[in-house]
């Protein structure tokens, strides 16, 4: 089988007609109209997962403290399985108390027990590499294990370029991560545990009667801002991932290796404010209108229309000629029977020749096996088709052939050699 473009019904057609005229006539988003300080960047529409703006995204940088988003998640997925309670005592090992001595640090005390819920504020709210030890430890039984884990959950949420050695942030060459990256676990973050990220908003928490401020400092700003984490190595590379709301709109940006957290927080902002109030948005279509179609094999019905599951939605810049375009791709034609809300194909919307939305669409209905001559009838024609397709590439193949043999058998016969006339 083979990746096919978008079927469509005659009942479906101006649907398709319309996407294609909107597609067409609307400047999009990806306008690239802002300029930033920090080496690295990425604007990012939660909602839609919307790549607004981006410069060196998928370069690998030393995350610092931005680890403990990892270690969060992990903990996070825990506590939504039940395996761990916000009650479970973890223990603060030497391990866990030396490492929180060297560097950011809640001050629990060695040998003791602390609650989850307390050691993910220290190390959420004041960055403590004790709270991120204590967590791994009691997670993966050593911080070794808990690392491992981290990466194979890496590789499940598509963090593809991210790779981590501890739970805190250590300065390991081996340890890196990608503004993208961390775009994708920030979004991650906040669309799957909706319960556990007002843990990130909160900006002070004290522990061993000592008072520490979050250092987000987008928490502080006036852009609205509710996380998410901030990490800086200690001879630079500011690193900030944070997530704001305005109008219902929610942005997540990305700043990595700014010189100073100065630079480093009004870039943020900048790049906030340039996100708020450059685009506008619009629904081109809402969740489970049908979009199109797939073609089907041997069923009941000979396609089968698709829909999304959530509002196709688009950003759009405000000045920008950049026009949309789209079209719908899958493996086809599709096997009956096919089950309703099957994901079986892909939306992919561009701005100019870059793809800024890609959603996956499913099966708006079930389509039962057909009758033994419907199936007979569609194999008939499938057969066909691959055999046209089969004869037009040994075609193709020979004419090739044929033209390389004839290039290859020119030659340039030498002139024949003159004559000498006779006296």
């Amino acid at each position: 089988m083979q990746s096919r473009f978008l079927s469509l019904s005659p009942r479906l057609r101006p649907l398709w007609l319309f996407l294609a005229v909107v597609f067409s006539a609307v400047p999009m988003a990806r306008a690239q109209n802002i300029a930033t300080t920090a080496p690295h960047a990425l604007v990012m529409d939660a909602a839609t997962q919307t790549v607004l703006f981006e410069k060196a995204a998928d370069e690998a940088v030393p995350p610092a403290s931005l680890v403990k988003l990892m270690t969060a998640e992990l903990v996070f997925r825990d506590l939504k399985k039940g395996s761990i309670t916000p009650d479970t005592p973890f223990y603060i090992s030497e391990h866990a108390w030396k490492t929180g001595s060297s560097g950011g640090s809640m001050f629990a005390r060695v040998n003791t027990n602390v609650r989850v819920e307390d050691l993910l504020r220290g190390l959420i709210v004041q960055s403590g590499n004790d709270a991120a030890v204590a967590l791994a430890e009691g997670l993966g039984g050593s911080e070794q294990n808990f690392a491992a884990m981290m990466n194979a959950r890496a590789v499940e949420l598509g963090m593809t370029k991210s790779h981590f050695t501890d739970a805190w942030g250590g300065a390991d060459p081996a340890q890196v991560t990608t503004a993208r990256d961390m775009a994708i676990l920030a979004e991650h973050l906040i669309k799957t545990y909706p319960d556990y990220y007002h843990y990130f908003g909160e900006k002070e928490f004290t522990w061993s009667k000592i008072r520490q401020l979050n250092r987000n400092p987008i928490l502080f700003m006036d852009v609205n801002g509710d996380g998410l984490k901030v990490g800086n190595e200690k001879d630079g590379d500011f690193n900030l991932v944070g997530s704001a709301v305005y109008s219902g709109q929610r942005l997540i940006v990305i700043v990595l290796g700014a010189k100073t957290a100065k630079e480093r927080a009004e870039e943020a902002r900048r790049l906030f404010n340039w996100g708020f109030h450059g685009f506008d948005a619009r629904t081109l279509f809402d969740a489970n209108q049908a979009v199109g179609t797939a073609k089907v094999y041997g069923g009941t019905q000979d396609e089968v229309a698709l829909t999304s599951a959530t509002p196709v939605r688009v950003l759009i810049p405000r000045a920008s000629p950049d026009k949309l375009s789209g079209k719908i791709t899958y493996v086809g034609p599709l096997i009956a029977p096919v089950a309703a809300g099957q994901t079986v194909a892909r939306l992919k919307i561009y701005s100019g020749a870059s793809l800024a939305l890609d959603l996956p669409l499913m099966t708006a209905e079930a389509v039962e096996q057909g009758p033994l001559t419907q199936r007979a009838k569609d194999a008939a024609m499938e057969l066909g088709v691959q055999l046209f397709h089969k004869g037009l590439g040994m075609a193709m193949h020979s004419l090739e052939k044929r033209a390389s043999g004839k290039t290859a058998s020119t030659k340039t016969e030498p002139a024949p050699a003159a004559t000498a006339s006779e006296p």
